[in-house]
């Protein structure tokens, strides 16, 4: 594993995550961090990068000692997704290998019914990076190409703690179009 590459991007994620902002402009601040400091997959070991056939997996790489934000990698196997969540705090992810695909959703209410609506689809391929804050946050990730992905996930929460940035799950019928 190469700590010399999660070092740099510890400092970088560090100056930029203690300016007191916004969540939205955090997780901006962020983006632009995790953009210029983009780790290779040798960040971590043969074993990490196999994966897991049954469900995506979450390397925790650091977690700053008072709590502001971890930095996690998260190997994805083909097809394999996350169910449709939304945050505790902001949120941002860079591509490593591969490719994934991000579907946001919005919550509709129409006749007294609720469900979801997609409100943006995006491809994500290598050396992508983009950063949510709730609320406004609700969206599902997918491993979208054949071969294994890994990303990097920077979160404002101390995950070793908290287990999960996913602050609630959603399984409300889903429109399309």
């Amino acid at each position: 594993m190469s700590t010399n590459q999660i070092d740099d991007l510890v400092r970088s994620v560090r100056t930029a995550a203690n300016q007191v902002c916004p969540p939205e402009e955090t997780a901006r601040l962020v983006s632009a961090a995790l953009r210029a400091n983009l780790p290779t997959r040798e960040i971590l070991t043969p074993e990490q990068l196999a994966g897991d056939p049954d469900s995506y997996v979450q390397h925790v790489l650091h977690v700053e000692p008072d709590g502001l934000f971890s930095v996690v990698a998260l190997v994805w196997r083909p097809g394999q997704v996350t169910p449709i969540h939304d945050h505790l705090c902001w949120c941002v992810v860079g591509v490593v290998d591969g490719v994934e695909s991000e579907v946001r959703y919005e919550v509709t209410e129409r006749d007294g019914e609720v469900f979801l609506t997609q409100a943006e689809v995006t491809e994500n391929p290598t050396g992508s990076v983009c950063g949510i804050a709730p609320p406004g946050d609700i969206h599902e990730v997918r491993n979208a190409g054949a071969d294994t992905a890994v990303s990097i996930h920077i979160y404002g929460a101390d995950i070793s703690r908290v287990g999960t940035s996913i602050r609630r799950r959603y399984h409300l019928p889903v429109l399309v179009g």
